[in-house]
């Protein structure tokens, strides 16, 4: 019952399998591989666009360097204040910016509102020379609180970064999920919907240790390639990054992992919904729930042996929140084990109470 993060399952057996098959014979390095260009041209096919993709290694990464390629060192990106690139890359963005700033909006839900970046940018501007202004704006999608942004949230976002001459950012490091939620192509959540640039991510969704970033208009990568090397991302052996996303992106498997892990999400949620004594915080979109539980039932739960984080200052809320993730990986039996024990345990406290 690990519902730790979707960054504890193990790696698909159709990843693993790529990567051996990888491993035959001498081929070009840096990218300049069979594999990488299949990777280009399986990228452009499932966005159905013309587009620039870079693979790198980790999440940090792909956004950090996506951003700094937006951004210049006297700039600033509008973000939502709990945003991973604002409390979780340990100040990356702004070291690959060389001093651009990260600017907070605040969210009930994890997703920011078009007002919030009219706002922000007004007040940047009264400052005159004073204040960074915003070159950028970042969504993370799915959201840090589980929530998703659709088609239409993203075209309005989209529409007050073009009004103010604003890129957009998607860390998409769910973008899977996202998409599996919405049912809409990945052209629609994105280049269609007015992002300019997507950290497409895959490690939690089945890959070893493999993202990319994709700009949907090439001339906006001036310069990516020399960032990626200097920041230690360009591979030599760049075939087995790009194996990875090969296998992701054949035969949907990157979206039918999704779909099961929000399956398995959806399934948690309605069971603890039924049950007396907890209480869903956030709308269940993707694979992630935050769910608020008496502090005895949290410490018995855990006893059982299930995994999961707790939640820091949750605003309102009078019970300690946990978070759950599911994955790929996640069972059914694991889910109901989970949801028979807090069924059982809330029931011990209210008996008691």
């Amino acid at each position: 019952m690990n519902f730790a993060s979707d960054n504890t399952a193990p790696v698909a057996p159709e990843i693993l399998q790529a990567i051996s098959q990888a491993n035959t014979g001498a081929v070009a390095s840096y990218g300049a591989d069979p594999a990488t260009a299949r990777l280009t041209a399986m990228m452009r096919d499932t966005f159905e666009t013309e587009l620039s993709v870079y693979p790198v290694a980790t999440g940090t990464a792909a956004n950090a360097l996506a951003l700094a390629t937006l951004v210049r060192p006297y700039g600033a990106v509008l973000c939502y204040e709990e945003a991973h690139i604002a409390t979780d890359e340990c100040g990356a963005p702004e070291f690959y910016m060389g001093g651009g700033k990260l600017v907070t909006l605040p969210s009930p839900d994890g997703r920011i509102a078009p007002g919030q970046i009219e706002a922000a940018m007004a007040r940047a501007l009264d400052g005159g020379v004073h204040h960074v202004v915003p070159e950028a704006v970042s969504i993370t999608q799915s959201t840090e609180w589980g929530t998703v942004y659709d088609t239409a949230q993203v075209r309005a976002i989209s529409e007050a970064c073009r009004g103010r001459g604003l890129k957009l950012h998607m860390d998409g490091a769910r973008f899977a999920n996202a998409l599996a939620h919405l049912g809409c192509s990945p052209a629609e959540l994105t280049w269609r919907a007015g992002v300019d640039v997507l950290s497409f991510g895959a490690t939690k969704n089945g890959a070893l240790a493999a993202e990319a970033v994709v700009f949907f208009d090439p001339d906006l990568a001036a310069g990516f390639e020399r960032r990626r090397k200097r920041a230690g991302q360009l591979w030599s052996k760049m075939r087995f990054l790009s194996a990875q996303l090969t296998a992701y992106l054949e035969d949907e498997l990157w979206l039918r992992h999704a779909r099961h892990a929000n399956a398995m999400a959806r399934m948690l949620a309605q069971g603890l919904a039924g049950l007396q004594g907890a209480r869903l915080v956030q709308p269940v979109e993707a694979n992630e729930l935050f769910v608020a539980l008496p502090d005895a039932a949290i410490e018995a739960l855990q006893a059982a042996g299930a995994v999961f984080y707790r939640w820091i200052d949750v605003p309102g809320e009078t019970m300690p929140v946990i978070r759950l993730v599911t994955s790929f990986r996640t069972s059914v039996d694991e889910v109901r084990r989970f949801l028979a024990l807090a069924a059982h345990h809330l029931q011990s406290i209210r008996v008691a109470a």
